[in-house]
């Protein structure tokens, strides 16, 4: 029987009890009982945020959070740092350009971390750099950014900090308020175990300070009109209202779980991981010093044509992992996510099944092999 299993990074699985949750009558939001359910998302969102500043709810993909923390905060021409290193960090360089920003580019060669001397050397000569763009965790890269290091520099300045947390919140350590970010993005279709459709964005007193001097053009996205209809426990558009319901289950189960202990699975699950991959003689493509929690980039043999690796463990054997993106990486690796609710025994089905699909495409190993070093790990 075919399987479907989900160890991509973005959609992940969704647990049984949030199916259900998802699977009840709609109800109308501009009603006491959604208010009520708005009102415990809002406040529970800041737990997973670690943060006691606002967090507002969007009906996008995080790319709407995304934008919304470029409209919301600048004006034509400001100029911002944006730390490059993989396609989501080449994203917020996209929407600042076609909002008429100026980015700075600090160019991160792929699959390796930023330089933090770079970043400290502009924060210091480029007093007028309104914003610093940076990703936590660059999911095409399976590289996470030492955020705390870059927010020990930004909050020492009037510069503020936007963080791109769409694969790491709740997967991997994000203390907002403590490492000094102002702006955290994220969405619902990775750590929080929901379909896509909702958007996260939360704001420093610091980032409001700048928001009132924005003058960008915002309409869907305008986080003023947001801020006013929260205050009402409402929302200033039809929300996601199923979605915003089954969001209030998945805080539940990530409460009652803790975010520490969830931290710690998923860093086991990525050790077995990469104890898996090696053991069957496979190369890392993230550097050891930055490689991800959250997602596991490996590199495909020379002779293995990765896109099709992908395509047989989908469509064959129902395993879904991620390839490369871009032309850097397209066929060359392949993506394992640790995220959501995704379990060891996921983690195990997901090697046994790269084994088998590298044994039918004429990889050379012993079978097993992964599969024994990942159990060697969870084991311990």
């Amino acid at each position: 029987m075919k399987k479907n299993l989900l160890l991509t990074p973005g959609p992940t699985q969704i647990p049984p009890e949030i199916c259900d949750v998802l699977g009840q009558p709609i109800i109308h939001h501009r009603t006491p009982q959604f208010q009520q359910i708005l009102k415990e998302v809002t406040e529970d969102l800041k737990y997973v945020f670690q943060t006691k500043n606002d967090v507002f709810i969007l009906t996008s993909s995080g790319t709407g959070a995304m934008e919304a923390a470029v409209c919301n905060l600048l004006s034509a021409n400001d100029k911002v740092l944006i730390i490059e290193g993989g396609k989501f960090g080449e994203r917020w360089t996209e929407i600042c350009k076609a909002y008429g920003v100026l980015p700075k580019v600090i160019k991160v060669e792929w699959g390796k971390s930023a330089s933090l001397e770079q970043i400290q050397k502009i924060l210091q000569g480029e007093k007028d750099i309104k914003a610093v763009y940076a990703t936590l965790v660059e999911t095409s890269t399976g590289v996470t950014f030492d955020v705390k290091a870059i927010g020990e520099m930004v909050k020492k300045t009037n510069t503020v900090l936007v963080v791109d947390a769409i694969s790491g919140l709740g997967a991997t350590d994000l203390p907002t308020d403590a490492w000094g970010v102002d702006v955290v993005v994220s969405g619902s279709q990775k750590g929080l175990m929901l379909p896509p459709g909702l958007a996260f964005i939360s704001l420093s007193v610091k980032a409001y300070n700048l928001m009132a001097k924005a003058k960008l053009p915002r309409y869907y996205f305008d986080l003023q009109m947001a801020k006013k209809a929260f205050e009402k426990t409402d929302t200033p558009f039809t929300p996601a209202i199923g979605i915003i319901i089954a969001l209030s289950e998945s805080l539940k189960i990530i409460k009652t779980q803790t975010l520490q202990k969830l931290f710690t699975h998923f860093a086991k699950l990525a050790k077995a991981t990469q104890a898996a991959a090696k053991a069957l003689g496979l190369e890392l493509y993230a550097h050891p010093s930055c490689a991800s929690n959250v997602v596991t980039a490996i590199k495909v043999p020379v002779h293995i044509d990765g896109e099709k690796l992908v395509k047989t463990m989908r469509d064959t054997y129902g395993i879904a992992i991620a390839g490369g993106q871009g032309e850097e990486l397209k066929g060359k690796i392949i993506r394992i996510a640790h995220m959501g609710c995704i379990n060891e025994n996921d983690t195990l089905t997901g090697i046994s099944f790269l084994e088998k699909v590298l044994e039918e495409m004429g990889y050379k190993f012993k079978l097993g092999t992964g599969v024994a070093a990942a159990e060697k790990v969870l084991n311990s």
